[in-house]
Parts: C-alpha cells; structure tokens; sequence
C-alpha cells in the first residue's frame, strides 16, 4: 500500500429525520464532522492498510444549512504525507434536497451541489 496524494474517498449518506435537532428540519454541524471521520477512516485503509486516530482539525467552516431529508455526499481528500501523519482535506455538499412543499416524499437533484462543510485534518497511522 502506498499513501499518494490526491487519492480521494467519498461516501453518500441520506439525512433521517431523526438527526433534524433544531427548527426548520436543521441538523448539527456535528453530523457533516462524523462522516469526515468516516470517510478519513477508508481513506487510512486504503493507503495505510490502518484505519488510523484522528489527532484533529486545522479548520472547519459550516457554510450551509444541513437539513433532514437531504442526500449528503463528504469526500476525503489525501494531500499531504508525513512519515506518520497524513494530512486530509474534506468537502460535504448537499446533493439532493427534500421538497416537501411539492408533498411527503418530493425531492430536487442540486445542480450544483451545495458545499455544507470543509475542513483540514490530520489523521495518525502506525510507522
């Protein structure tokens, strides 16, 4: 295995209602944070064969509303590579949102997405 920069992983995920904590349907920034755990995770095995700690954030910016009914895609993006550390860049953007204006179960594709959340981190894998 071989840490390369610019090697990416994303995942897509559906926002239950469930996660929906405040009014307007609005789900915490903390719910884009634990897909970029997620997401750095595969990224480690995939280069590392290691899932890796997460030893934390440089920055996070909450950009947008992440509301219930959304379909949320996070990325996480490889770019720098120390002899331990790895450096990762992480994007989530909003792909679909639920119209319920239109009735219960009514949907729109983002075209474009809306970029929610970005962060820089570094994660820790084993020497």
């Amino acid at each position: 295995m071989s840490a390369t920069v610019g090697t990416s992983v994303t995942h897509r995920h559906y926002v239950a209602h469930s996660h929906a904590h405040y009014g307007g349907n609005l789900v915490d920034g903390a719910y884009s944070l634990g897909l970029f755990g997620d997401v750095a995770t595969e990224l480690c095995v995939r280069t590392d064969g290691d899932e890796g700690l997460f030893a934390g954030y440089s920055s996070v910016e909450f950009l947008a509303p992440v509301q219930a009914g959304d379909m949320i895609e996070a990325t996480a993006t490889l770019v720098r590579v120390g002899t331990r550390s790895r450096g990762i860049e992480f994007e989530a953007r909003v792909t679909c949102r639920a119209a319920p204006d239109r009735g219960p179960s009514a949907a729109d594709v983002l075209d474009p997405p809306v970029v929610v959340t970005t962060a820089k981190g570094t994660v820790v894998v084993p020497g």
